[in-house]
């Protein structure tokens, strides 16, 4: 078996802003830098067979380059029990047509459709009994927060190996976007 999701990938220097304001706050579990993304469809754990299918039928996704920019900060969880502290990606059609098309590719290979709704966003830290002051400041403080805009150019077929010390995340295809000609 192999665990299995589909990202965009961050520039460098959106990550270094990202790890900038990640800290300060009791009980969560940072992202770590190398693991910062924009998730498009979570996979799961599929058998080796269905991940060289899913690879092919991801490589037929077409689509151009677009621009997006990270704005905002937010949690998921309720007002008593933040779950976790997200940065927001400002909307946009392009990254949800983009997912749409792949979630879209993956129901026609015979994958279950999500059933979660897609909202855009990277995953800075998980909490594990944060308390909600601390949660508040940090939303507070961070909710100004925002990239300057940077080009999607690609998408990418992560595999996640879970371990120890977290996930380590492995690059097992780049499909790059290209406007049509």
């Amino acid at each position: 078996m192999i665990r299995l999701f589909v990202a965009i990938p961050l520039p460098e220097e959106v990550r270094r802003a990202l790890a900038g304001i990640a800290a300060g706050v009791p009980g969560a579990r940072w992202t770590p830098l190398e693991n910062l993304h924009l998730t498009l469809r979570f996979i799961g754990e599929v058998p080796e067979p269905d991940f060289h299918d899913i690879a092919e039928a991801l490589s037929g996704i077409a689509g151009a380059p677009f621009r997006i920019r990270l704005k905002g900060v937010g949690q998921f969880g309720d007002r008593r029990r933040a779950k976790v502290l997200w940065a927001g990606v400002e909307p946009g059609a392009e990254a949800q047509l983009l997912r749409n098309r792949i979630e879209n590719r993956l129901i026609r290979l015979g994958l279950e459709p999500e059933r979660r709704k897609f909202i855009p966003h990277i995953t800075l830290a998980r909490l594990k009994d944060t308390p909600v002051d601390w949660v508040a400041r940090f939303l507070f403080d961070n909710g100004r927060f925002e990239t300057p805009s940077f080009e999607v150019s690609s998408f990418v077929l992560f595999s996640s190996h879970l371990g120890q010390a977290g996930a380590i995340h492995s690059v097992e295809a780049d499909y790059p976007l290209a406007a049509a000609a």
